[in-house]
C-alpha cells in the first residue's frame, strides 16, 4: 500500500548527481559560451526527464528535478531573491569544509528583500510536475540561509542592522515564496534549513558567541522565521524540513547533537516532515527524537549516507529505527538519504549507480519495515 500525498515513508532530499550531458552543456554555456540559454534548458529538460523516470522506476511516489539546474542547493535560488546578489570574489577564499572549499561566491543583501513573480525556480517546478504522475516535490534554502550564510559587513541596508526587521523581511518573502509555488501546483514544498543542525556546534556556536550572537537566540528566531513563513500556507500544502551538518564533495563542516535545536525544531516551526542527518556520530543520539510531537508529523532519519559508495545493511538499518522507535512512535517515522547526492554542481565522491543502489535500499528498508512506500 503506497499513499498517494505525502508524507511517505521512503523520500530522499532532493539533489541528485549531474548527468555528464548536464555538466557539459553547463560548461558551454557558462565558461565556453558556445551554446545559447535556450539549448541549455533543452538539455536540462531532457536530463530531468530521465531523472524523474530513473526516481519513478525505483519505485518513489514523490520524484524531485534532481536540482540538476542549479550550481548550488541555495545560491541559486537565493540569487533570484530581489535585494540580494551572489558577489564572486576572486582571490578570496571560499567557504571552508574538511579538505575542501567551495568556490568565492559571496550573497550579498544590497536592498529590501522580497520574492519576485517570475523567479526561475516556479518554472523549474512546472516543469517537474509536467513529467511526472506521482508527487512533484522542489527543495529550496530556508529562510535562515539568508542570515547565516551572509556575511555582517554584506548586509548592506541601514534599516538590516537590527535583525529582528531583517528576520520579519525574510519571513515576508518567504511567505511570498510559499504562496507563489503553491499557485504554480507544488502541494510538497522543502525548505532546507541545515542551520538549526550548525547550531548545535559547540565551535560553531562559539564563533556566534564572539560575533555577538547567542546561539540559542538564533535558533528561536530562525525557527520563528520559518513558522511565519509557512503558518498561512494552505491546508492541502505540505512542508518539509532537511537538517545536516555540510555536504560538498562527500566533506562536511559541523558535529554536534541536535538536542539544543530540538525543540524549536519540533514544536516551533510549524514544519510537517523532518529529514534530519543522522549517519554518522556526528549526528549525535536519537534522543532528540522524543520532543516530536504525537500525531501525523514524520521524521525521516537520515542512516543511509550520501558521501560514501558502500551500502548499509538492511538488518543494520532495522536495529537503528528499532533504536529511534524507543523515542518516536515507529508510525512518524520514514526513510530518507542523509542529505542530497549533489548539493553543488561537483557531486559527492559517488558514482550513479552507487546513487541508485541507495535510492533502492530506501524503498527497500520501507518497504521491509513498514510494508508500503
Amino acid at each position: 500500500m503506497t499513499t498517494h500525498t505525502p508524507p511517505y515513508r521512503a523520500d530522499h532530499v532532493g539533489s541528485l548527481l549531474r548527468p555528464a550531458a548536464v555538466k557539459e552543456a553547463r560548461k558551454k554555456f557558462y565558461e565556453d559560451k558556445s551554446i545559447s540559454a535556450e539549448e541549455l534548458k533543452n538539455v536540462e529538460d531532457a536530463a530531468v526527464t530521465d531523472i524523474v523516470k530513473m526516481q519513478q522506476n525505483i519505485g518513489f511516489q514523490v520524484v524531485t528535478d534532481g536540482e540538476l539546474r542549479r550550481s548550488f542547493w541555495h545560491y541559486d535560488f537565493m540569487g533570484d531573491l530581489e535585494g540580494l546578489d551572489l558577489v564572486e570574489r576572486e582571490g578570496q577564499q571560499g567557504l571552508q569544509f574538511h579538505g575542501a572549499s567551495v568556490r568565492p561566491v559571496f550573497p550579498t543583501i544590497t536592498s529590501r528583500l522580497d520574492f519576485p513573480d517570475d523567479h526561475p525556480m516556479l518554472d523549474h517546478f512546472k516543469y517537474l510536475a509536467s513529467v511526472t504522475k506521482v508527487t512533484p516535490k522542489i527543495s529550496i534554502p530556508g529562510p535562515s540561509c539568508c542570515h547565516f550564510r551572509v556575511a555582517k559587513a554584506d548586509i548592506l541596508p541601514k534599516e538590516y542592522q537590527d535583525l529582528e526587521v531583517l528576520f520579519a523581511d525574510l519571513a515576508r518573502t518567504y511567505a511570498k515564496a510559499v504562496q507563489k509555488f503553491y499557485e504554480a501546483g507544488c502541494r510538497y514544498l522543502q525548505t532546507d534549513d541545515i542551520y538549526f543542525a550548525y547550531l548545535c556546534d559547540p565551535k560553531i556556536r562559539e564563533e556566534k558567541k564572539a560575533d555577538g550572537l547567542d546561539p540559542d537566540w538564533l535558533i528561536d528566531r530562525y525557527a520563528w522565521m520559518m513558522h511565519e513563513a509557512i503558518k498561512d500556507r494552505p491546508a492541502d500544502m505540505v512542508i518539509g524540513m532537511h537538517m545536516c551538518r555540510g555536504n560538498f564533495r562527500s566533506t562536511w563542516v559541523a558535529e554536534g547533537a541536535y538536542d539544543p535545536a530540538a525543540d524549536a525544531i519540533f514544536n516551533k516551526t510549524g514544519v510537517d516532515i523532518y529529514f534530519m542527518e543522522y549517519d554518522t556520530e556526528r549526528a549525535g543520539g536519537l534522543e532528540p527524537l522524543r520532543l516530536l510531537p504525537k500525531g501525523k508529523k514524520r521524521v525521516l532519519p537520515g542512516f543511509i549516507s550520501t558521501k560514501v559508495p558502500e551500502l548499509e545493511s538492511l538488518d543494520d538499518l532495522k536495529r537503528k529505527f528499532d533504536a529511534a522507535s524507543k523515542y518516536a512512535d515507529l508510525d512518524q517515522l520514514g526513510i530518507a538519504p542523509q542529505c542530497g547526492f549533489s548539493s553543488t554542481e561537483e557531486g559527492n565522491k559517488i558514482t550513479e549507480d552507487d546513487q541508485k543502489r541507495k535510492l533502492e535500499l530506501v524503498i527497500k528498508t520501507a518497504e521491509a519495515i513498514w510494508g508500503e512506500v
